[in-house]
């Protein structure tokens, strides 16, 4: 029997997607884990695979049209076989056509608007817009007669409508709703106008201010900073470098790090739930990444059994992907531990915000030159790095704490135990 295949929860917390892009088309026979659409939401870009085999019956939704979790988005079944089982299954989709429609075809009210022409023509057309320019063209009273769009489908999108002026009938309604001033006492001088430029809000930059700013208000964050010795781990870093095919990054070595002291403190690897603290048997570790227009945290699973170089290809293959839009759903779920490294950028230390339900973070910065007291007690010159943790109150009191990372430290001031 054919299969119905909906919009997936594709992030926590997400309501609402949009297919960035089909990889599939009528016809095409699919298999399981084969790539259907590339998928955007609040946080991401990422590829949707299909859980089931078949070919594809119906397509039931346009690119760039954001639709809710669980909406019907295609048909897989056999090759001419009767869908109409399904339809009537589900009233969602009984009137969906036969394939994905141009905005010529069939028109849709949550993505059309009809414009007058210039010169109070008695003319009009159905122009296809982005939900943001929608409501642009209400606020500001935008003439979109002979705008191109450039968007999917020949969407006008926002970057269509840069310097378009408002109609002469707008700009008179907006005059006479001004109510008029009263003669001033005094003169008062004129202010100008604030110049710049409004950059309106991305879903994944609201997702981002929305989560955050819910972890900072419920999470009971408490800090911990510690500055590490790093001479040995600069040396090893050139020495492994040197003979191998894969070149590692001081990232590489923190995450191993991170991973091997929640082995010397298990109870330090958990996440707070409604009803228990849950602690996990392996360390599923999130790797902050900064996109176009913000950052994502893909997982990188059961780092306590990969190898240094194991580590390094995984978190480069995850950083290319990331910044491609090309991550996959189960690459964005889960972990219960992060890494933020700001040291490429010069920062020496910092406080990351904790992403929820995860219970830590660990803000790394860059390894400078210090002075430093050697083990003779000398006054000398050595790298160090200085890391700040970020902990739940909730799952973490803060002796657990300071003892993960005191193993933590342990291991980046003693590297070769990263290897063993």
């Amino acid at each position: 029997m054919a299969t119905l295949i909906r919009m997936p929860e594709v992030l926590a917390n997400s309501e609402e997607a949009a297919i960035q892009s089909w990889l599939v088309s009528l016809g095409q026979v699919v298999t399981v884990g084969m790539p259907l659409a590339e998928v955007e939401t609040e946080k991401a870009i990422v590829e949707y695979a299909a859980e089931t085999e078949g070919t594809v019956l119906r397509l039931l939704v346009r690119e760039g049209e954001p639709v809710t979790v669980g909406t019907p988005i295609a048909i897989v079944g056999a090759e001419g076989e009767n869908i109409d089982d399904v339809l009537g299954d589900s009233p969602d989709v009984a009137a969906a056509p036969d394939t994905v429609p141009t905005p010529d075809e069939a028109p849709l009210a949550s993505v059309a608007v009809e414009v007058t022409g210039n010169g109070g023509q008695d003319s009009s057309e159905r122009r296809f817009v982005s939900p943001l320019v929608r409501r642009l063209v209400k606020e500001r009273g935008l003439n979109l007669s002979g705008v191109r769009g450039t968007g999917p489908g020949g969407r006008i999108v926002r970057r269509d409508i840069e310097g378009i002026e408002a109609m002469p009938a707008a700009q008179a309604v907006l005059a006479a709703a001004a109510p008029a001033p009263s003669a001033p006492a005094t003169a008062i001088p004129t202010v100008a106008a604030p110049t710049g430029t409004e950059v309106p809000h991305t879903a994944m930059r609201r997702a981002i201010a929305r989560r955050l700013t819910e972890s900072k208000s419920t999470v009971p964050h408490f800090y911990l900073v510690a500055d590490c010795r790093v001479d040995k781990l600069l040396a090893l870093r050139s020495t492994v470098n040197s003979g191998g095919s894969v070149k590692v990054s001081l990232n590489d070595f923190v995450i191993k790090a991170a991973a091997s002291a929640f082995q010397e403190v298990p109870e330090a690897n958990a996440t707070w739930g409604e009803t228990a603290v849950h602690r996990h048997d392996g360390v599923d570790m999130s790797v902050a990444v900064g996109i176009d227009g913000g950052l994502v945290t893909p997982v990188l699973r059961s780092v306590q059994t990969m190898s240094l170089t194991e580590v390094s290809r995984s978190v480069a293959d995850l950083a290319e992907r990331a910044r491609a839009g090309k991550l996959r759903q189960h690459e964005l779920e889960g972990g219960s531990f992060a890494v933020s490294n700001l040291g490429m950028y010069g920062v020496t230390e910092f406080s990351a915000i904790i992403n929820p339900p995860q219970s830590a973070i660990l803000a790394v910065g860059v390894a400078r030159p210090m002075p430093v007291v050697t083990e003779d007690g000398v006054l000398g010159v050595g790298a160090v790095m200085t890391v700040t943790l970020s902990a739940d109150h909730r799952v973490l009191d803060g002796v657990l704490a300071a003892q993960w990372l005191g193993a933590f430290v342990r291991r980046i001031e003693n590297p070769i135990t990263i290897l063993i």
